[in-house]
């Protein structure tokens, strides 16, 4: 049996003392040691940012995309190699800013890879910008009065959008957090998890303390149904004193590479490559 230090590498996190990001990285190890997966079966692909960092701390596949080029470059790896356990790791700016289009456009196409975005609410590797997800009054260097943008609600954008399964981590919750990572990994469809992931260095505001006073937990929630989509959008707009974690959302959909009769049987990146006489073909464009 696999453990998580099977995906350890030689390099050691270069992160701030404290960062969330410590919590994330121990919990996606630990999930991927106990779903037994091979490091070489698996690819993480990351996003500019301090989540971009974490390709050298764990040992699986990796590639650093562009910024906000992440998930379209994870999708193609599965598109070519369906075999491969694909996970994308990106930041709340690289996700939601940069990165939107291409995050709502791969959940309409539903392809299972899993997404984690690192949502600490700020620009945290160019020294603490406003965020896509800034709270309306977040004082930041480009934004000293405050924003007067509202956030982006990731959660319920998603739901509005389609998705198959959306989930809200915490980084102050490593255990809980690794049952999400372990949920969203085994589905069959595209998975988001918005992971609150403080920033100690550049939000002051939005700490590990601020979320444990507000944060509840989904599951510890009686009688709440993960396939309901009314409760689950409900509950993707509760935000101020009390704010929700956990799985909101779960359901059946078609999944991309399944309905593509191409994709079937054996993965592109496996079938023996045919070298075809296309003299014919550029004959016709001369």
């Amino acid at each position: 049996m696999l453990t998580d230090k099977d995906f350890l590498t030689k390099q050691k996190p270069s992160w701030c003392p404290g960062c969330g990001n410590f919590a994330i990285w121990i919990a996606m190890r630990q999930a991927l040691a106990e779903l037994n997966l091979d490091p070489h079966k698996v690819l993480v692909v990351y996003g500019v940012g301090c989540s971009g960092n974490d390709t050298n701390f764990i040992k699986t596949y990796a590639w650093h995309s562009l910024h906000g080029r992440a998930v379209p470059t994870a999708i193609g790896a599965k598109l070519a190699n369906k075999d491969l356990t694909v996970i994308v790791m990106g930041g709340d700016g690289d996700g939601y800013g940069e990165g939107l289009g291409h995050f709502l456009h791969a959940i309409r196409g539903n392809v299972n890879v899993t997404y984690v975005v690192h949502d600490n609410k700020v620009y945290g590797l160019t020294t603490g910008q406003t965020a896509p997800t800034s709270d309306r009054g977040f004082k930041t260097k480009t934004t000293p009065q405050g924003t007067l943008d509202d956030a982006v609600n990731p959660i319920a954008l998603s739901l509005a959008q389609g998705i198959s399964f959306v989930a809200r981590g915490f980084s102050g919750q490593a255990e809980n957090l690794k049952h999400i990572f372990k949920a969203a990994i085994q589905h069959e469809g595209f998975a988001l998890v918005d992971v609150f992931q403080p920033c100690v260095t550049f939000n002051k505001v939005n700490t590990f303390q601020w979320f444990f006073d507000k944060i509840y937990n989904l599951d510890e929630k009686k009688d709440y149904n993960k396939a309901d989509f009314q409760a689950a959008m409900k509950e993707a707009l509760v935000w101020g004193e009390k704010i929700p974690v956990g799985i909101f959302y779960q359901a059946n959909k078609p999944e991309y590479i399944s309905s593509l009769p191409q994709l079937k049987g054996m993965a592109l990146a496996k079938r023996p490559m045919k070298v075809r006489d296309i003299s014919k073909l550029l004959y016709e464009f001369k």
